[in-house]
């Protein structure tokens, strides 16, 4: 969470009182507007998914019902951006790609998902500041997924 504490700032003290949260990330979650816009941006992210005649690849390796997978997004981006640990506490630590080695994820493979994943980002969170930095650490996250 050091990105986003050195691109916008940390936050105050007060706003983690919550014990499943970490005192020592910065807080995107907050900033961003907690759980409505994380869920947001999961449900947008999957239905850009289904409706982007690029993404068609991608959206096959998804097992279905897909609300499964972004009920698992939206548990993730919530701890990975400062909010409540709901992945870990469910699934264990979320060890990202290993998990998805079992999948081909290549480059385009990375594109396709960044491209949903960008679009979500741009429709659900308002600063365009904060849209660049949750996608510039995203995109390294994604990046680091890659196994061929």
């Amino acid at each position: 969470m050091n990105w986003f504490k050195k691109i916008i700032g940390k936050q105050s003290s007060n706003q983690n009182s919550s014990q499943d949260r970490d005192p020592n990330q910065s807080n995107a979650y907050d900033r961003i507007g907690g759980e409505p816009v994380i869920r947001a941006i999961a449900h947008q992210f999957y239905a850009q998914m289904q409706s982007n005649p690029a993404t068609q690849e991608l959206l096959a390796i998804h097992r279905a019902p897909i609300e499964e997978s972004e009920q698992k997004l939206f548990e993730f981006l919530s701890g990975w951006l400062g909010g409540p640990q709901l992945y870990q506490q469910k699934h264990g630590h979320p060890a990202l790609r290993a998990r998805h080695m079992p999948f081909k994820v290549d480059e385009a493979m990375r594109d396709q998902w960044l491209l949903c994943m960008k679009a979500a980002i741009e429709l659900e969170v308002k600063e365009l500041q904060h849209q660049q930095a949750i996608y510039s650490a995203i995109s390294t996250l994604a990046d680091h997924m890659r196994n061929q």
